[in-house]
């Protein structure tokens, strides 16, 4: 089976259109930062996200299909990121997509943003099922089991805070700017990991969850009870990244385990979200994995913050397993990978 699809994506402060062919070629991905936006306000602010998502998708579209040399009528498909995410900002791409969809006559998907991360390997690496996978965002913290197109088991997940808030928000505290996880990894590398004795939560525990709260409030009692310079700032956020590092890699070393002993012969831990990005992170990963057997794979960095390639991908993926969705699939703000199991894919259309 060939063709392309048009991927869009609004969950949050990225506006994205893309054009993905069925042999995981590229052929346009085009990505517009609010940032700037956002910046002031230490977060994203729902309502500015999704004004500016209706200021700027059409044009997004239309470069990414100008990129990709094609048209309307030559799509196989339409994906749009139906959530979890923003509801606002979720609705924008999805409304868009469908009339692009009905226009074009062509079928539509309306795809789950964290299944949009959970592939985005296959779309980079060609990585087949089943395999391992680390998903962290800035609202998302999980360790799934992928055991084919909508079959993923959740091992594990943060009980509080994910990693990417705890990264924005630790860095709120030491007066550093956002997003907070490229500040703390440019800080970090100029401190001393070892020169502050902080929390691990769960380190050691049974099971594959996280929690980060304990860690980001230890941050806090130190900016309030010190007075930081800015090689204690280095140091403060180099012993946060360290911290982080050991939490991820031991909830990690019990997920492999788990999954070495279910699926003999298989082993690859895949890393993926924005946080994957962070390259001290993604180190401590590799040393922990290579212990337990397995390859770590993580997507160029343009494929783990958000984009609308990964969502033009799923749209791929679920085109070949025929499945489709109506145009009056609705916008979700919540929407768990669990609840995506079709009984097709439950009987292993996909692999």
């Amino acid at each position: 089976m060939t063709g392309i699809v048009l991927g869009i994506e609004t969950s949050c402060d990225e506006t994205a259109a893309a054009v993905v062919a069925f042999d995981r070629t590229i052929r346009s991905s085009v990505v517009l930062s609010q940032l700037e936006d956002h910046r002031a306000y230490g977060g994203v602010v729902p309502e500015i996200a999704a004004r500016a998502h209706v200021e700027h998708l059409d044009g997004l579209i239309e470069q990414a299909m100008a990129k990709a040399g094609t048209s309307f009528a030559e799509l196989s498909g339409v994906a749009a990121t139906a959530g979890p995410g923003l509801i606002g900002g979720v609705l924008v791409g999805l409304v868009t997509g469908k009339a692009i969809a009905a226009a074009a006559g062509a079928p539509f998907v309306a795809v789950n943003h964290l299944e949009g991360h959970a592939l985005s390997a296959r779309l980079s690496h060609g990585v087949g099922f089943p395999y391992l996978l680390l998903l962290v965002t800035g609202g998302h913290c999980q360790l799934l089991s992928c055991e084919g197109l909508g079959r993923y088991e959740r091992l594990g997940t943060t009980i509080d805070d994910a990693i990417g808030e705890a990264f924005d928000k630790s860095a709120r505290m030491l007066g550093m700017g956002y997003p907070g996880g490229p500040e703390i990894e440019r800080a970090a590398a100029h401190g001393n990991p070892k020169r502050f004795a902080l929390p691990r939560p769960m380190l050691g525990r049974e099971g594959c969850d996280f929690s980060f709260s304990g860690l980001k409030t230890a941050i806090r009692r130190l900016a309030e009870d010190k007075t930081l310079a800015t090689q204690d700032v280095a140091d403060v956020a180099a012993s946060f990244q360290a911290a982080v590092g050991d939490v991820v890699a031991d909830r990690a070393r019990n997920a492999m385990t788990w999954f070495a002993e279910r699926h003999r012969g298989t082993r690859t831990l895949v890393v993926a979200g924005g946080v994957a990005a962070n390259a001290a992170l993604r180190t401590r990963l590799e040393a922990v994995a290579h212990k337990c057997g397995f390859a770590v794979v993580a997507p160029p960095k343009e494929l783990c913050t958000d984009n609308a390639a990964m969502i033009a991908w799923a749209g791929v993926e679920r085109l070949r397993a025929g499945l489709t969705d109506a145009l009056d699939a609705p916008g979700r703000a919540r929407w768990p990978l669990s609840e995506l199991t079709d009984k097709r894919t439950a009987q292993g259309i996909a692999s």
